[in-house]
């Protein structure tokens, strides 16, 4: 039996007046709607490149429907978490990546969650797309028991399955990242690993090391540098010689990508894990983006760019709004069912913010566990010698 397919989106605006409530309801089928259409995206800039990702990106409703909803809970996830910080109820480092949606989503629709990931401290975004919920990110921000690291790392320290943190010194994931795809190859799994970094770290010796080391060995690795044109308060200009920085692997290809949109960051992804598949070696991918907030919760991020360069970035640049107008504008969704995503968003993020206020700190006991993995318990000096604790694995 045909099941019937309908989509019935529905927004109720409830405004209570003196004269009572009024309810509106829209409702269209899913007929209605255009199931999928192809757009013309930038073209990339190539380095020892014959040939890019094509300029031309099919995107699916359904896909359009979850990019849209994962942006809008990384950017309300990130505003939620710079409130709790002006709050005190976040303590510490914690480096916000609402602007930059679109690299995150983009990539991950360009991989496979069996393929493996390690980034910098900028790392809330990813920690979404790889598999953990908002509820252990928000957690795990305010330090609590239910975090996604048990409240043991903060904003720079969370993990999940194939994603390697969160690192927080600069530029140190990159060779660790060289090293996850050194594994990829020897078990032979057909996997690859991003090892993301921004352009404040693209300076850093290590990563020179690095592209040697993984083109030596033709390493599945795909080397992206999230360009958000400034290093802490440093613009790209002032900070290096040369700001091409997907030519700086030299002989490693290398492609120049606008990640604000998120079809051309998807599609650059795709191309450039075919590359690393194929046996062809280690890619570097430069993601021309930006971030709204500074470069932490410390900077206010307006003394060494202006609010009307920011606002400027935020019309015409942004990654979420270019998504819903490309989706409206092919009638691909009404405005009425974003909305409703919008508002079930805002519920998700506020219900993960009252959890993440509630939950439990960690106990004193807990402190030192998972050492080790799968060991058996062992005794960790504490402050002074005389101070025991126990590791659980």
């Amino acid at each position: 039996m045909r099941k019937m397919l309908s989509l019935i989106s529905s927004a109720l605006r409830l405004s209570a007046g003196r004269t009572g409530s009024r309810v509106v309801v829209s409702a269209r089928t899913y007929a209605d709607f255009t199931p999928q259409a192809t757009f013309d995206i930038k073209k990339c800039d190539l380095h020892k490149l014959e040939e890019g990702p094509p300029v031309q990106a099919v995107l699916t409703r359904e896909e359009g429907l979850q990019y849209y909803r994962t942006m809008q809970i990384m950017r309300r996830m990130e505003l939620k978490a710079d409130q709790l910080y002006k709050q005190k109820i976040i303590r510490g480092f914690c480096h916000l990546y609402d602007g930059q949606e679109a690299c995150a989503v983009g990539i991950e629709a360009g991989i496979n969650l069996t393929d493996h990931l390690i980034t910098a401290y900028r790392a809330h975004g990813y920690t979404l797309t790889r598999g953990g919920t908002v509820r252990e990110i928000m957690a795990e921000l305010t330090g609590r028991r239910g975090g996604i690291a048990k409240g043991k790392g903060g904003s720079m320290h969370m993990y999940a399955k194939n994603f390697y943190g969160g690192n927080g010194i600069v530029g140190a994931q990159v060779p660790l990242g060289a090293g996850v795809a050194l594994a990829c190859k020897y078990q032979g799994k057909n996997e690859l690993c991003v090892c993301l970094y921004g352009d404040g770290a693209a300076n850093q010796g290590q990563i020179f090391e690095t592209y040697n080391m993984a083109s030596l060995w033709k390493l599945p690795c795909i080397f992206i540098c999230e360009n958000n044109r400034y290093g802490m308060g440093t613009s790209v200009e002032r900070a290096a010689a040369s700001t091409d920085y997907y030519k700086r692997g030299d002989f490693i290809p290398g492609l120049r990508v606008d990640g604000m949109d998120i079809l051309c960051v998807r599609e650059a992804t795709k191309f450039a894990a075919d590359h690393c598949r194929s046996g062809k070696g280690p890619i570097i991918m430069e993601l021309q983006t930006y971030r709204y907030h500074g470069h932490s919760m410390s900077d206010p991020g307006i003394s060494y760019r202006t609010r009307e360069e920011i606002q400027e970035v935020r019309s015409k640049s942004d990654p979420i709004s270019m998504l819903k107008d490309r989706m409206l504008n092919n009638n691909m969704a009404s405005v009425e069912e974003l909305k409703e995503i919008d508002v079930e968003v805002r519920k998700e993020i506020e219900d993960a913010a009252q959890f993440a206020t509630t939950d439990p700190e960690p106990p004193l006991e807990d402190l030192c566990n998972h050492i080790f993995h799968n060991e058996p318990p062992l005794e960790v000096r504490g402050t002074n010698p005389w101070v025991k604790l126990k590791s659980v694995s």
